[in-house]
């Protein structure tokens, strides 16, 4: 018998086998990522070409409508102010300060989260409902466009501002996948000369 196939004989079996185990999902993981960007590319396209259109759909009643229709014009009528929130945001022009988000009870039934607007400090805007024209952002949430209640403008959603950070998922786990794989040969090498 060889020298070498002598050592082939002594790698051991069970630690190799999970080792290529761990290799091959962290290969898979990496290989799902570069799946999930592609995904994600075309989703945030269709944002982006949903925001340049003019022309307003109907508020969105079910969250499958919602998710066809983020980034769109929108209206609804605020029947009555459930709840008023106070949230950190930004002004139309970028400065931090405070949204303010009601949870609307509709006209016709069914609810909504309208941000009113912006205001550099936490305040109570004086709306108690109404008509509300804006643009349709995840949650679903609709963003006053004109501002209510005293209100300035706030940041209109954005489509760029959802990460995207798939291929830095993809890269990291094939590093991972080649870091494990590294390890283990060198340890195999040191546990093969040391006999």
């Amino acid at each position: 018998m060889s020298q070498s196939s002598g050592r082939i004989g002594r790698v051991p079996l069970v630690p190799t086998l999970i080792v290529v185990a761990a290799v091959a999902a962290m290969i898979a993981l990496g290989v799902w990522q570069l799946r999930r960007l592609a995904w994600k590319e075309a989703l945030l396209a269709q944002y982006t070409a949903s925001s340049s259109r003019e022309a307003e759909v109907p508020w969105p009643r079910d969250p499958a409508t919602a998710q066809a229709d983020l980034y769109r014009h929108s209206r609804l009528r605020c029947a009555r102010v459930v709840s008023l929130a106070t949230v950190s945001g930004r002004s139309a022009n970028g400065q931090p300060g405070w949204a303010h988000i009601v949870h609307c009870a509709l006209a016709g039934g069914g609810e909504a989260s309208v941000v009113l607007g912006w205001a550099p400090t936490p305040t109570t805007p004086a709306w108690l409902g109404g008509e509300v024209r804006g643009t349709i952002a995840p949650g679903p949430r609709l963003v006053a466009d004109p501002p209510l209640g005293g209100l300035s403008a706030s940041a209109r959603p954005d489509p760029s501002e959802i990460p995207n950070n798939h291929l830095a998922y993809a890269v990291q786990w094939f590093l991972f996948a080649a870091t494990a794989l590294v390890i283990y040969v060198l340890a195999l090498r040191k546990r093969l000369i040391g006999r």
